[in-house]
């Protein structure tokens, strides 16, 4: 028996959304959180500001991985060539539990000071049972890895996540992949990015497998924030660039 034919009032059913549209949504959600919108006439560096959480936001990124390695430095005893792993490993989480606290009770939002204190309290984890300090690393090492190849795979491919972010921030969706220009554009921003997580492991591994504890914090807190801002700025620059409204 054949099915009746759709008379014209009904609905034709709505189709299943594809994996690019459901990443680019989630991609550009994060990046209009974060302040990332091209459609918004901010002033550079106030973006880049935002993007990295204000004072409060700096604070929560890069005052517990300092106080570990201070800790861990202070600490170090020339005669057993050892530090105090876990005095520096509790100061740094309960730094972090106290920022997470403070965001609580201020009932501001808690989501990436939350995310902080449960990466340092994983990686202090790791540390104390395998007993070196190094070992405090190797999660932003996986992370590290996991966003460049991420990164760089998506660019390879032709389906840049930088792309589907800023796509779906302006409201095209995934019709920049028919503009030349913005293919080119966003393609060099995530290699740019890729290229960011990649040298932090090509800098950071070599010290991990030396055992250079002091070193190693030091140069993962110079590749952090201050790299961070600048590639911020450039890729806010480029895609408002790339969408501004041509004259005439």
């Amino acid at each position: 028996m054949s099915t009746p034919s759709e008379g014209p009032g009904t609905t034709p059913p709505e189709p299943e959304p594809r994996a690019s549209d459901i990443l680019g949504q989630a991609l550009g959600g994060a990046a209009r959180r974060a302040g990332l919108d091209p459609n918004e006439e901010r002033p550079t560096g106030h973006v880049v500001w935002h993007a990295m959480g204000g004072w409060r936001g700096v604070a929560e990124s890069v005052l517990p991985g300092l106080v570990f390695v201070v800790t861990y430095t202070l600490t170090y005893d020339p005669s057993t060539d050892e530090s105090n792993l876990p005095l520096s490993l509790g100061l740094s989480v309960g730094l972090a539990l106290v920022l997470t606290v403070i965001r609580l009770v201020q009932r501001t939002p808690p989501s990436a000071a939350l995310g902080g204190l449960i990466a340092t309290a994983a990686a202090a984890a790791l540390a104390l049972f395998t007993g070196r300090g190094e070992d405090n690393f190797i999660p932003g090492f996986i992370t590290n890895a996991a966003y460049g190849t991420a990164l760089l795979v998506s660019a390879l491919i032709g389906w840049s996540l930088i792309g589907l972010a800023a796509g779906y921030l302006m409201g095209e969706g995934t019709a920049w992949r028919r503009d030349a220009r913005k293919r080119r554009v966003f393609f060099w921003l995530t290699l740019a990015w890729s290229a960011l997580f990649f040298t932090r492991l090509a800098v950071q591994l070599p010290l991990y497998f030396a055992g250079d504890v002091t070193t190693l914090g030091t140069l993962k807190l110079v590749m952090g924030l201050p790299l961070f801002a600048p590639l911020i700025a450039v890729t806010w620059l480029a895609a408002r660039a790339l969408y501004r409204p041509r004259p005439e």
